[in-house]
Parts: C-alpha cells; sequence; structure tokens
C-alpha cells in the first residue's frame, strides 16, 4: 500500500470554552475549516470519495456529525461521510481511518479532521428529574401535571455538568485529573518543574503567533461579526509567580493547576488527504506522508503515559529508530502527563516491565518536542487535537527541512496514539 499524502489543511482558532466560539456548534466550526480548505486548493468537491471527521462530544442534534458537516458544507450528497470516535486520538483516528480506507480500495481522496465544541456540552438532568418530567408528559389532565409538578424537588433542578462528566473515566473512576496525579507520584515531577513545563509551552506559543496563524483561518464570529485570528488561550505575559499561585485543582495535597493543564477548548481542523500516487493530481508538493502508525492500550488510571506505550510500537513499525525523529508534537494533556511520558521511555526498569524492552528506549530532545508551544497555551480541543498535531508539526518540518517527525498524544480510558511522518 502506498504512503497516505496529506496535501494541506487549515484550521480555526483555538478558544477557550464559554469566549469567543461559544455560539458556533462543532458542525459550524467544522463546515468553516472545511470551506477554507477547499477554496484555497480550488478543490472541486466533486472528487471527494469520502468524509471522515472526528467528534468526542457529539451532539444529539447531529447524528453522525460528520455527515451534517459535509452537506453543510457543500460536499455533494452522493458522497458517504462517517464520524470516528477515540477520545482524545479522534483526529489522528481521523486520519488513520482515511487510510485504511484507501487502503481497501475504497476512495483515494478524503476530507479528515476533527471537530470540538466544548462550550456546548450539555448539562444533563438526573435520573429522578427525567422519570418525573416523562411521567408529566403523559398526564392527561389538569389534576395529574399538578400531582406531578408536587413530587419534583429541588436536587432534580441541580444538572450534571457533562463536560465533568465526559472527563470522568468510568472504569478506574478517576478524571482525567486525577489521572495526572497518579503520574506525579509515579515519577515524582515537582509542581515547579510542572509549572516551567507550562510557562514554557505559553513562551512558544507567543513566539510562534505568526507562524501558526499560517494553519489558521480567520472567523468573523456573529452578530458583530468580530474577526478571530489568534488562539485566545495563549497568556503572553505568564510568569512563574502567577502560576505557583494557583490551587491545586483535582486534588487538595495535588500539583495540577488550572495553569499546568490544558484548557477546555473549542476548535475544529480540516486535512485533505489522498494516496501518493493521486498526490501529483493537486499540482502542489503535499505537506507530508503517513509512513506508519500505532494504538497501545494500558491502564486507565495512568492513561497519561499513552505516547510512551505507542512512540516506540510506531517507529518499529516505520523500521526507525529514536534518532531518526527530527521533530516532535506531544499533546499537552497536563504537563506532568508530557514530563512522565518522556521519564518512562527513558527508564529501563519502565521500558523493561511494560514494553518488553531490555533497555530503556530513550531520551527524547525537549528541544525537539512542541517547538510552537502544546496544549497548556493553545488548548485542547480533544476531538480536534490529533488533527492539529498532524497539521502544526508538518508545517514546522518544512520550515525546517525536515523529513522525519512524529506526532503523539495520550487518550482517556488508557490509550496512546502516535503517527510517523514523512516529507521525502
Amino acid at each position: 500500500m502506498e504512503r497516505l499524502a496529506i496535501i494541506d489543511g487549515v484550521r480555526t482558532p483555538f478558544t477557550k470554552a464559554g469566549t469567543v466560539f461559544k455560539d458556533l456548534t462543532a458542525v459550524e466550526l467544522a463546515r468553516l475549516a472545511i470551506s477554507e480548505l477547499t477554496q484555497r486548493r480550488s478543490l472541486d468537491l466533486n472528487r471527494i470519495d469520502h468524509v471522515v471527521f472526528a467528534n468526542v462530544a457529539q451532539s444529539p442534534d447531529a447524528a453522525n456529525i460528520a455527515r451534517v458537516i459535509a452537506l453543510r458544507a457543500g460536499i455533494p450528497e452522493r458522497i458517504p461521510a462517517i464520524t470516528v470516535h477515540r477520545n482524545c486520538a479522534s483526529g489522528m483516528e481521523a486520519i488513520t481511518s482515511a487510510y485504511e480506507k484507501m487502503a481497501a480500495d475504497h476512495g483515494d481522496v478524503m476530507l479528515v479532521g476533527g471537530t470540538e465544541s466544548m462550550s456546548n456540552i450539555p448539562l444533563i438532568y438526573r435520573r429522578s428529574a427525567v422519570e418525573k418530567f416523562a411521567r408529566l408528559a403523559k398526564a392527561k389532565s389538569l389534576l395529574q401535571r399538578l400531582g406531578v409538578f408536587a413530587q419534583f424537588r429541588p436536587s432534580d433542578f441541580n444538572p450534571i455538568v457533562g463536560v465533568m462528566l465526559g472527563l470522568t473515566d468510568p472504569v478506574c473512576g478517576l478524571n482525567m485529573g486525577q489521572t495526572a496525579e497518579v503520574l506525579y507520584r509515579d515519577f515524582q515531577i515537582s509542581r515547579e518543574e510542572q509549572d516551567q513545563f507550562a510557562l514554557d509551552s505559553h513562551r512558544k506559543a507567543t513566539a510562534a503567533r505568526a507562524k501558526l496563524r499560517e494553519e489558521i483561518v480567520t472567523i468573523y464570529v456573529p452578530p458583530q461579526f468580530t474577526p478571530a485570528q489568534d488562539d485566545n488561550g495563549v497568556r503572553e505575559n505568564q510568569t512563574m509567580e502567577a502560576l505557583a499561585k494557583l490551587r491545586p485543582v483535582f486534588e487538595r495535597n495535588g500539583t495540577v493547576t488550572a495553569g499546568n493543564a490544558s484548557q477546555i477548548t473549542d476548535g475544529a481542523v480540516a486535512l485533505l488527504v489522498t494516496t501518493e500516487k493521486r498526490a501529483k493530481d493537486f499540482g502542489v508538493e503535499p505537506l507530508g506522508y503517513l509512513r506508519a502508525y500505532a494504538y497501545a492500550g494500558l491502564n486507565p488510571r495512568r492513561m497519561g503515559l499513552g505516547p510512551a506505550f505507542a512512540i516506540p510500537l510506531a517507529l518499529k513499525q516505520a523500521k526507525l529508530s529514536l534518532s531518526d525523529v527530527q521533530l516532535w508534537e506531544i499533546n499537552e494533556a497536563f504537563a506532568v502527563q508530557v514530563l512522565a511520558s518522556l521519564c518512562a521511555l527513558a527508564s529501563k526498569r519502565f521500558c523493561k516491565e511494560h514494553l518488553g524492552m531490555t533497555d530503556a528506549f530513550g531520551e527524547i530532545n525537549r528541544d525537539l518536542v512542541n517547538v510552537n508551544g502544546g496544549a497548556v497555551a493553545l488548548g485542547h480541543p480533544v476531538g480536534a487535537s490529533g488533527a492539529r498535531l498532524v497539521l502544526t508539526l508538518l508545517k514546522e518540518m518544512k520550515r525546517r527541512n525536515l523529513e522525519t517527525g512524529v506526532a503523539a498524544l495520550c487518550v482517556g480510558g488508557g490509550q496512546g496514539a502516535a503517527l510517523v511522518l514523512e516529507r521525502k
């Protein structure tokens, strides 16, 4: 099977939930990204064979959201669409699913990506309230309705926060922040080191504003059509002193704060992909190619170590070693999670016990990781992040004229994902 070629890509700005994009749905964010991408490439929409889009917090008013996105973006109705979901790796799943469809001869030009509106993850009524509302709907007389109304209690109107429910693992019972605290205890990564990592992320993202705009489409947000062209979670004046003042969020004596964790974010990414053979038909040099990929499973309590499990598998599939990788994008779900993954790969004991190796996988040069900042600064719209890592990595590889890079992330539920990308 020939390689999958990533022809081009575009994303919306990533904005903190409840701010700039709070009134835009995940469908609309994705539509805007796809429309910009197809216009930039002057793409004949009839050339598309399939649309594969990722979304995690799937809205009940847009079942199979990929299909809704495609139709809203003007994709001809004869072209099928599928929604994929692998938690934080969903954006990568869209890319690798497209590759697998091409390998099965189900098309050779596809639009892929991911979208998330975490602003619009709903509040949920408790079961007690739902049952009463159901009885209320069945009541046939005013007296029956009044009888049901009298059964309601104040607690029935205390909703469950959907975003918090979605960020809690139902198997191990921990929310994602608590799993990060597990890694703090396992690897003894200090609060100061985590805060320094977060500060570096903001500093790098601030310095990379102009570069990041190359992958961002300006969105004119109604009703005033105010332009949004930058990721608004980047704190340009962040300091260690400010970070140190923040209280732990998930455990009283913990280390994970709002400052050293990724932000809850809205955003979308769209990529145009095809087979290596068809790439020349587009008249441009592709951003890069998918050489290999891997997904791995691990203990949900330590889901943040996903990159440490998936990276060795992906490089083995690519027949490459650690020294062959020239640039890295590792999603910053939490500062401690990235640091713990790097420590794990450099640990002989960890690699022997968990990866079946006889020696440590090796130390990744931190100067080559997330050189334009990461999710601590840019944000983490879960369904879109995997595709954003690929787009950001390939753009930077092109600037530096590099051949090989790896994008990786941890996945809620205890998984890891890694893609090996190349430009030669």
